[in-house]
């Protein structure tokens, strides 16, 4: 990494300066994305627009009445670098990974004001910012409108405005929000997406719809902007990587430029100077910095806040937290195939968490050959699960149905009949010696069960059960010996539940969080390998599986 002064423009330069001096302290790859900006510039063609660098600067200063920060200085001045062969940004994409708290949203606010007006200077530059829910994708847009709302007896003439759109005549470009359920999304249109939060989102449905076609209109911009979560190996895994390769050299012909905020290691949290590295916004914002001060003495005696302490603020994820059951590396390589025929007839431990008849219940058998744990899992959902809007679920429930993982229960309740008729069909193929549920659902199993011919034990659930079942639990994942098969619903059962570990080291498994990001299945496993040793090891031909990539 070179020390050598840029000069490029003044917020530019200074940022860099800043960062590679350690002023500002920073992530590695944030360190890496300043050489790779230099890189960026110092090739041929590039044109750095200082004037409307600094009107641009001007006018989010006046209209949005706040005071830019130096990372959002820089990043104002990188939007304003252009290649002048062909006209067209050096840097068509952002992707902004910082702590919540920091004002990313309303960076973005000022972003989506400045970039419509005559002031950027593009005619039809219009913008859509698309978020998992309307509330989040208001955020930026309502700040807008608010600003419009206090000046509208000066701007009146300039903007026609609603609550779902403002356009901006002279330009005649608009600012819309999205939610990823809309019915209408085309991205032909837009010349600058905004995706909010991309931690949230499973899968690429909503980016593929809203970038088809796009990229038509002249200077046009994507902005990813996002704190770290808790799905893994959705669309944030898949940035970081894509961002690693470019911030490392080996992908070189893209115009996304990273900016990733975080620490660098788990024990840096300790030390209150480098939550910078993740919030470069602390040292301009006193509240966000007491926020954090109360999160980090309370994480110390709650581990839901630990959790969140760690992975919002400092942008290092549960997979790499303390409290972590598995890393997700760990996670993926019980992707391997089940060999149901040759498990025809042996001898399994049936399972079952069943904590409220209006929302999910999970089922299981346990199978033990060659010191490998087979888990085959089926999942039963309420409908009336789907359809709480407040707390929408955070995972793709019908892709899960068409893989055969999830059924759908479209009356009021699971009943105990949906539970023992499972069962009863996986009877007719395997030798069930017995099946535990904890004793909060016992009761209203038993009868069912009973009256099917289906054997059916209580199992204690809590810290007792899962101190005692904790090693078994460990080693099965470090030594990769718990297969699911292609089983997406055991895997994020798996990765949503976190542990506590009291004073004496006895563990307790506990719902990273409990609203909308089910632990049914994990917990389901937990209860059958409490009686693990009920299982006598089998010996078969049974040979190692590859992983099965999805």
């Amino acid at each position: 990494m070179t020390n050598q002064k840029c000069k490029y423009h003044p917020h530019i330069d200074q940022y860099m300066d800043d960062i590679r001096s350690e002023i500002i302290k920073s992530s590695h790859e944030l360190k890496l994305a300043m050489d790779y900006i230099e890189g960026k510039l110092n090739q041929a063609h590039v044109w750095i627009d200082h004037e409307k660098i600094d009107t641009a600067v001007e006018k989010i200063e006046a209209y949005m009445e706040m005071e830019l920060m130096d990372w959002e200085l820089c990043i104002i001045a990188l939007m304003h670098c252009y290649n002048t062969k062909n006209d067209t940004v050096i840097f068509d994409e952002f992707f902004i990974e910082m702590g919540r708290g920091n004002g990313k949203n309303g960076f973005i606010s000022a972003i989506c004001f400045y970039l419509g007006t005559h002031f950027h200077g593009v005619k039809g530059y219009n913008i859509d910012i698309i978020a998992n829910n309307e509330d989040q994708a208001k955020t930026s847009f309502d700040d807008v409108y608010e600003m419009l709302e206090q000046k509208w007896s000066k701007l009146k003439k300039l903007y026609y405005r609603t609550k779902q759109k403002i356009v901006m005549k002279k330009t005649n470009s608009y600012l819309k929000y999205n939610t990823s359920n809309a019915r209408t999304k085309d991205g032909k249109r837009s010349a600058c997406l905004v995706f909010d939060e991309i931690h949230e989102y499973e899968n690429y449905d909503t980016i593929k719809v809203f970038t088809s076609g796009f990229g038509k209109r002249k200077h046009s911009r994507t902005f990813y902007i996002t704190t770290n979560g808790y799905i893994r190996g959705g669309v944030l895994d898949d940035y970081l990587e894509l961002s690693k390769d470019v911030l490392n050299g080996e992908i070189t012909d893209l115009g996304l430029l990273p900016l990733i905020y975080k620490i660098d290691h788990r024990d840096e949290y300790q030390d209150p100077d480098n939550w910078e590295k993740a919030n470069p916004s602390i040292r301009y914002f006193p509240n966000l910095k007491k926020e954090i001060e109360k999160s980090f003495v309370k994480m110390k005696y709650q581990p839901s806040i630990a959790q969140d302490f760690m992975t919002k603020r400092m942008n290092y994820p549960a997979e790499n937290n303390f409290t972590v059951v598995a890393t997700w590396d760990k996670i993926m390589k019980t992707n391997r195939a089940i060999p149901y025929e040759q498990l025809e007839g042996k001898a399994c431990i049936g399972a079952i968490d069943y904590a409220r008849i209006t929302d999910f219940t999970s089922v299981g058998l346990l199978f033990k050959v060659d010191g490998i744990r087979y888990w085959v899992e089926h999942t039963f959902v309420c409908h009336k699960a789907l359809e709480v809007q407040s707390r929408p679920i955070k995972f793709p429930v019908q892709e899960a149905v068409d893989k055969g993982l999830i059924t759908i229960i479209h009356r009021d309740s699971i009943t105990a009949s949906d539970v023992s008729n499972w069962f009863l069909k996986q009877a007719k193929k395997f030798n069930i010696i017995n099946i535990y549920a904890d004793s909060y659902r016992f009761s209203f199993l038993e009868s069912k069960f009973t009256e099917y011919g289906l054997p059916l034990k209580e199992v204690r659930s809590g810290p007792v059960t899962h101190a005692k079942v904790a090693p078994l639990v460990e080693s099965l994942f470090a030594e990769e010996k718990l297969v699911f098969g292609d089983n997406m619903t055991m895997r994020w059962y798996t990765n949503n539940t976190c542990t506590d570990v009291d004073g004496k080291g006895n563990t307790t498994y506990l719902k990273i969080e409990p609203q909308t990001r089910k632990t049914d299945g994990f917990f389901a496993l937990i209860h059958a390998l409490v009686n693990d040793s009920e299982l006598v090891e089998m010996q078969s031909e049974i040979k190692s599986f590859d992983v099965v990539l999805y």
